[in-house]
């Protein structure tokens, strides 16, 4: 199964424009520059994002389509510049959006009375550390780097001016018809030329140079070794064999998914993306930390970036000989405040209590079905139904709700003219998944819908139907425990290592709600040999589709099925509820605020408002959102949200 962030949909309530106008003072940028400010009172995101230098700010996406890098630029800019509005409009709009009850979301396990609470309020209340396949907590504590006789010094990496650094970027990326750049070495001496030579090949890979006499003057020569294939490969010749092939280290990211980090790392490193592994994707609008490791990249190069990121840092740097691999983690640990709570005391306890003795139940949560009118498991049933002309219906038609206005007009004009080329104009931002299609629609032809569907990235093709098998997961649990409750009975499944069985009659008191799984659908899972069996083949029927026959004539859309757990019991929960006057102030340290010596700001024992900071761990695949769900008893889709947080700030 694959690994699941935990982002997008939280509960924060949308801002007003006054909000907007206070954003310096709301959001905490942690991550300052220390060698530009003079001090360490940090900037906002905002107010970083307006500096001239827009190079260090890049937010580049997750898929990029080759030799577009104008038109990513572009992309970026739009994308940044759109903004929700006003909090009244943005709530009209999401009227149109999903509820819980929509994607089969409908029942809790505890019985105390549920309170309302504000989560996400700032993207510091929800931080996530990741905890290795060794059972180890990620924690970002050190950032000295390991000392190694072959790096190059640190004068490697001042010895270029500004220049020089753009002139081999542009050689190094082919961006203009220059076959080499000459540098003149001044004050030359052997060292000088040794630093300049190191300096051009450690910091832009597939880069060569050499040492030319001009006119009675020294230059060193820089050129692509290899043409076009040396672009950005590291480099083996240049890098010990004692040393392991992977420097692992520990990103702490501040209101950035992971693969956004690991492409404006990419970018500053000068390399491709694909070098770097994870063992699992982080939440955007959180505190993150987590391990990464990149091939043939220093700890002295990576440990450089901290002086030019403004909000990511690097450390605890360490070699070894392998990858990581998506999904080898034992889960991530969570620490969360909900602001502004309602409830009691009594009522926090009950609430507490309950998630960390029975858990929650194990739904896919509402990020998982998309944020507009058209859910993505839609998309999903009509591409397991071989139904190509509603795929490309439910993506491009004009749909009501909250969409960039971009986005609107291309639908429009599809809509109108059924021409890929004439909404492909309209549509500025060409990596979204509806500019992906209609430049497959372009090249492909209207009749071949299954190839210009291809062009989109393949993990974004699989999300919609892997989409729909949540959807009915979400719905035949909601079923199981409304018509069997919170015990195991007969015909459930639980897993034997990892193989699925039936709970027998005999055997039914050797087990418990914890044990039993559900499975997704697919050509290998059993299902269920009570009612719920039944109520899988009924849904599929009624979606025009056989539970017997999932296998698609497209391999990559053939679904295997797997088997989740009903309930999840998180572990090592923790709570403890505070005071506090000033919503802008922080309840906890994180990692980065250790490392520099902030102290805790001293909270009032009588506030004006009360906040429930909570601590727990989960595994991976599982939702945050739908553990707090348990707790405070709300929907925590953003339709429902909004419209309550709406009233909030009237």
């Amino acid at each position: 199964m694959e690994t699941v962030d935990m982002n997008s949909v939280s509960l924060k309530r949308p801002r007003s424009e006054d909000d907007v106008a206070n954003a310096d003072e709301i959001k905490r940028q942690k991550i300052s520059e220390k060698s530009k400010t003079g001090n360490d009172s940090g900037q906002s995101v905002e107010s970083v994002t307006e500096q001239p230098d827009k190079s260090l700010l890049e937010d580049t996406k997750n898929e990029i389509i080759p030799n577009e890098e104008s038109e990513e630029q572009e992309d970026e800019e739009l994308e940044d510049s759109d903004e929700d509005g006003d909090p009244e409009s943005f709530a009209d709009m999401m009227k149109h959006g999903l509820t819980e009850s929509d994607v089969g979301i409908t029942k809790f396990v505890s019985s105390h009375k549920g309170f309302s609470g504000i989560l996400k309020e700032r993207y510091s209340d929800f931080v996530v550390h990741e905890i290795g396949k060794d059972g180890r907590v990620s924690h970002l504590d050190d950032f000295s780097v390991p000392v190694d006789d072959e790096d190059p010094s640190e004068e490697t990496f001042t010895v270029l001016s500004d220049e020089d650094k753009q002139r081999l970027e542009e050689l190094q990326l082919l961006k203009n018809k220059e076959t080499s750049v000459a540098i003149e070495v001044i004050e030359d001496t052997k060292e000088k030329r040794t630093i300049i030579h190191q300096a051009v090949k450690s910091l832009f890979p597939g880069l060569e140079t050499k040492t030319e006499d001009r006119d009675g003057k020294k230059y060193i020569i820089a050129y692509h070794a290899a043409g076009k294939k040396a672009l950005a490969n590291p480099r083996k010749h240049s890098w010990p064999k004692s040393r392991g092939s992977y420097c692992h280290f520990v990103l702490y990211k501040e209101n950035k998914d992971t693969m956004d980090a690991i492409n404006v790392l990419s970018k500053f490193l000068r390399v491709k993306p694909n070098i770097f592994s994870y063992m699992g994707t982080k939440d955007k609008r959180a505190i993150t930390v987590q391990e990464i490791a990149v091939l043939r990249i220093t700890a002295q190069r990576l440990a450089h970036l901290n002086k030019c990121l403004m909000n990511f840092k690097l450390g605890n740097f360490s070699y070894k000989n392998h990858p990581l691999k998506l999904g080898e983690l034992q889960g991530n640990h969570f620490t969360v405040v909900l602001r502004n709570i309602t409830g009691t005391d009594d009522q926090i306890e009950q609430a507490m209590h309950s998630l960390r003795e029975i858990g929650f139940i194990n739904y896919y949560g509402m990020q998982r079905f998309g944020t507009t009118a058209v859910p993505t498991y839609q998309i999903g049933r009509a591409i397991l139904q071989n139904n190509w002309n509603e795929v490309m219906d439910l993506i491009l038609k004009p749909r009501p709700g909250a969409e960039k206005g971009y986005l609107v007009k291309c639908r429009e004009e599809w809509a109108k003219t059924k021409d890929p080329a004439a909404a492909l104009k309209k549509l500025p931002v060409k990596r979204c998944v509806e500019g992906q299609l209609l430049r497959g629609l372009l090249k492909y032809g209207m009749k071949n819908i299954i190839s210009a569907f291809g062009i989109i990235p393949r993990n974004n093709r699989l999300m919609y139907i892997h989409s729909y098998q949540s959807y009915v997961w979400n719905n035949m649990v909601s079923k199981r425990i409304e018509e069997y409750g919170l015990r195991a009975v007969p015909g459930d499944l639980t897993l034997k290592g990892a193989t699925a069985v039936h709970i027998e009659e005999g055997d039914v008191d050797d087990y418990t709600i914890h044990d039993v799984v559900m499975p997704l659908p697919g050509f290998d899972v059993i299902y269920p040999k009570h009612k719920i069996g039944e109520a899988f083949k009924e849904m599929l029927v009624a979606d025009n589709l056989d539970i017997n026959n999932m296998r698609h004539k497209i391999r990559d859309y053939s679904l295997s099925g797997a088997y989740r757990k009903i309930i999840i019991r998180p572990q090592n929960v923790n709570w403890e509820v505070v005071a506090y006057d000033d919503p802008r102030i922080p309840l906890f340290t994180t990692d980065l605020d250790k490392l520099e010596g902030k102290p805790l700001p001293v909270l009032p024992t009588d506030g004006k408002f009360r906040a429930l900071k909570m601590e727990f761990s989960l595994p991976p695949s599982t939702y945050a959102t739908m553990a707090i769900r348990e707790v405070l008893k709300m929907d925590t889709s953003i339709k429902n949200q909004t419209q309550l947080n709406t009233t909030w700030l009237r």
